[in-house]
């Protein structure tokens, strides 16, 4: 109740702010500033049900900021990656999920769109003259390409069962790869932690990668200076397990549960990156047999 209390104070000055503000300039740097706190303060919580009950008030709140500003890049993008890191850690239906990580993606498209004119629609365009938008994304743009690969490469995780999502695979990775050009310890590395998630969402049967996976994981460790730990999850999860590995899996885990999860930036995807680390460990003597 004191959150809901807080949350609904919090709307009521914004909303008065916008109000008396006058200034369109004025009243988007506001709305852009608040969705900018509202992201950080969710991204450095330490209790994911905090998170987890309260998070759809806040989303609820910018889809208000964007209706208002439809043309403001920052809040379109710091909405894409709420929704997508909402859709991806704390939504258990699928159909849901989907539906949030659609929303995530398509605001991240017009986010990068307002950015870069050139990147309007890049999304529909054949794969040449996809490549070609992508090639041309600079430093000024990587904000945008990020977040925007990020979206929509958790709306391909959401529909990983539909052949016709996962065909997006290719140009996911190629506007991520773009971002590891411009600056690959761009966000403590993280970038090749999406990089990871693509190479291994397939079994290698069907074109899956799990080695170059791993590979990006390791290096997602290592620029993030080992902090991001929901890498070494993935790579218990997503290779260790692939490739029946125990003592690589229960090496990481343990090294996840042993960790301090406060980083700056970090801290949510660090504990429900301890929370699956125990789960997976209780499992693991099921899952590899003695």
């Amino acid at each position: 109740m004191a959150t809901l209390r807080k949350m609904v104070v919090t709307a009521t000055v914004i909303g008065t702010l916008l109000i008396i503000g006058g200034c369109s300039a004025v009243t988007s740097s506001i709305t852009s500033r608040m969705s900018a706190g509202l992201a950080t303060s969710i991204l450095n919580q330490n209790d994911p049900e905090t998170v987890r009950q309260g998070a759809p008030a806040y989303l609820l709140m910018i889809d208000g900021f964007i209706a208002e500003d439809p043309d403001n890049a920052d809040v379109l993008l710091t909405a894409a990656r709420l929704y997508s890191s909402y859709a991806a850690a704390f939504v258990d239906d699928p159909q849901r999920a989907a539906l949030m990580a659609l929303k995530a993606r398509d605001y991240g498209f017009r986010g990068l769109c307002l950015t870069n004119n050139n990147a309007c629609g890049m999304s529909d365009q054949p794969y040449e003259e996809f490549s070609t938008v992508v090639d041309g994304l600079g430093d000024k743009d990587i904000d945008a390409a990020y977040v925007a690969a990020m979206a929509w490469a958790t709306w391909v995780q959401a529909n990983s069962e539909d052949w016709v999502a996962v065909a997006d695979k290719a140009r996911v990775e190629a506007l991520m790869q773009r971002v590891v050009a411009l600056d690959e310890g761009y966000r403590q590395g993280s970038a090749y932690l999406y990089l990871g998630v693509l190479a291994t969402l397939l079994p290698e049967a069907l074109g899956g990668k799990p080695e170059e996976g791993r590979a990006f994981f390791e290096r997602s460790i290592d620029l993030s200076g080992g902090r991001d730990l929901m890498a070494k999850v993935l790579i218990a999860r997503d290779y260790a397990r692939l490739v029946f590995d125990r003592e690589l899996h229960d090496r990481l885990l343990l090294e996840v549960i042993e960790a301090d999860a406060v980083a700056p930036g970090l801290t949510l995807s660090n504990t429900l990156a301890q929370h699956e680390a125990r789960r997976l460990l209780d499992d693991s003597q099921d899952y590899f047999g003695d």
